[in-house]
């Protein structure tokens, strides 16, 4: 017959391994990369999240035609009207959401970003310095052969060609940060629509003059995430990473 004493002992026993194996299959963990858990914006749709180092990115493009406080983001689809827009807009890929909305999210421009209400409430549109922060970690942890756009981008939708590098060669493409990166394309300030299947650009929150800002691109013929600005007019799709 166990003693109290005993039987204290093995409770307390219980509650440790209970314990461990919570913290040891805990999303939040920055040792645990890939997380189950969703987040829905104003309009309903729901996106994954996947912790990568110290951050939480959803793995999904934004796709919300509401600012988190129910305003409705003005839908453009005249590209003459879009051309050097100087407010909030945006579109669907070749303005056309029954092809590419699931998919891809939509395409905003900076100027929707700048209203700091486009990601829902406890996420926000990263920055420069929030992308470079990804950029180092995966490249650090997670990078193959040297190549961080292999580790961020998704394994089906982009180009499939064998004599095109890095992301280009479906052999190649491993998504080992769990990030998920599509081939969306964008809408150019000139009214056009380039790169589906080719390239993926996302908008910082950080703008680099009056009518430019720092954007991050994968391209199927490079191996990096890459760094540039452009005009705030251009319309690129949108990751949220989560609050601190």
């Amino acid at each position: 017959m166990k003693t109290k004493s005993q039987i204290r002992l093995l409770s307390l026993f219980l509650v440790a391994i209970l314990l461990l194996f919570n913290y040891s299959c805990n999303p939040n963990d920055p040792n645990n990369p890939t997380s189950s858990e969703t987040v829905k914006d104003i309009d309903g749709n729901v996106y994954h999240t996947v912790k990568i180092g110290t951050q939480t990115w959803m793995v999904e493009n934004l796709k919300t035609t509401k600012y988190k406080d129910g305003t409705a983001i003005p839908l453009v689809t005249d590209n003459k009207v879009w051309i050097n827009l100087p407010t909030p807009a945006y579109c669907w890929y070749d303005n056309d959401a029954t092809t590419y909305k699931n998919t891809y999210g939509a395409l905003y421009n900076w100027y929707a970003v700048n209203t700091g209400k486009l990601a829902p409430t406890g996420w926000h549109v990263p920055t420069d310095a929030e992308w470079t922060t990804l950029k180092n970690y995966v490249s650090a942890n997670l990078g193959t052969s040297g190549s961080v756009a292999k580790a961020l981008a998704a394994t089906t939708n982009w180009i499939t060609n064998t004599s095109v590098g890095a992301i280009g060669n479906d052999l190649t493409k491993n998504n080992t940060s769990s990030f998920t990166a599509l081939p969306s394309g964008y809408h150019s300030n000139h009214g056009a629509f380039y790169d589906v299947g080719y390239g993926g650009y996302w908008w910082s929150s950080t703008d680099s003059s009056t009518s430019y800002a720092w954007n991050r691109y994968l391209y199927c013929y490079g191996g990096s995430l890459g760094r540039y600005y452009d005009s705030k007019s251009y319309g690129f799709s949108v990751r949220c990473v989560r609050n601190y």
